[in-house]
């Protein structure tokens, strides 16, 4: 679906003007989907909320994703670089190898951005339709 006019289902929005990290998509999401709703904030949590039951409506939506393009380059291979530093934080030592084959990718310009993580994330859901604008 690439056009709000075509769909029936409920129009949930966010605006790519609203933020330019990762972190801060997760305050566009928990501030324009979810009011009020403390949710985990990462990707995972993100994958729950579209299911529906903590605010969004079970049966499917219309995401509508304003200034998608401005996101696509927020949401570029810098912020990816910064994401996947972040994550070996915390990665078990045996995942550290394959962490930093992402990193070199990103920072070759290769390979899947955050912005492409969360498109494939709402894409998942085939009650979701998502409009990128």
């Amino acid at each position: 679906m690439n056009n709000i006019s075509e769909t029936e289902k409920p129009i949930l929005s966010i605006h790519g003007m609203n933020f330019s990290t990762l972190d801060e998509f997760f305050d566009e999401v928990g501030n324009k989907l979810i009011p009020n709703v403390n949710w985990g904030r990462n990707l995972d949590a993100f994958n729950d909320i579209l299911r529906g039951g903590f605010g969004t409506p079970s049966d499917g939506f219309a995401f509508v994703w304003k200034n998608s393009e401005l996101s696509r380059e927020r949401l570029g291979y810098p912020e990816t670089i910064r994401q996947l530093e972040k994550k070996k934080l915390t990665a078990h030592p045996s995942y550290l190898p394959a962490l930093e084959k992402e990193i070199e990718k990103a920072k070759s310009g290769e390979g899947s951005t955050v912005f492409d993580w969360l498109v494939e994330i709402i894409k998942s859901h085939y009650t979701i339709d998502i409009i990128l604008e």
